[in-house]
């Protein structure tokens, strides 16, 4: 049996796990996980499965970076194009912005 390269206490067993990508769920894939940790880890043909089913939904390249800039005494931050389609953001629509965990959640449901 194989120790976990993460936490070295668990053992690494086949099975099946769900991957996401944004919250966006690409199905089920092999992968080698640990019995304690939990840490999953894919060899380089289930990898580019999982690639492709992340361009297939469209969802590939969706993270990018952005500038935060001053827009009068506010801070502002734009959304990518690519991200404002995916998402069907529409100008003048409400969103919803509130601090979690370190990171900035914009809720536009």
């Amino acid at each position: 049996m194989t120790r976990c390269p993460v936490c070295e206490k668990g053992t690494l067993h086949t099975k099946k796990i769900e991957e996401k990508l944004f919250g966006v769920s690409l199905g089920e894939f092999p992968a080698q996980v640990c019995s304690s940790c939990k840490e999953s880890f894919a060899d380089a043909e289930t990898t580019q499965k999982v690639e492709a089913a992340a361009k297939k939904k469209g969802i590939w390249g969706l993270g990018v970076k952005t500038k935060i800039t001053r827009t009068g005494n506010s801070l502002a931050i734009r959304s990518p194009k690519k991200i404002a389609d995916f998402l069907k953001l529409r100008e003048g629509e409400e969103a919803y912005v509130h601090p979690e965990s370190g990171k900035l959640i914009i809720d536009a449901k």
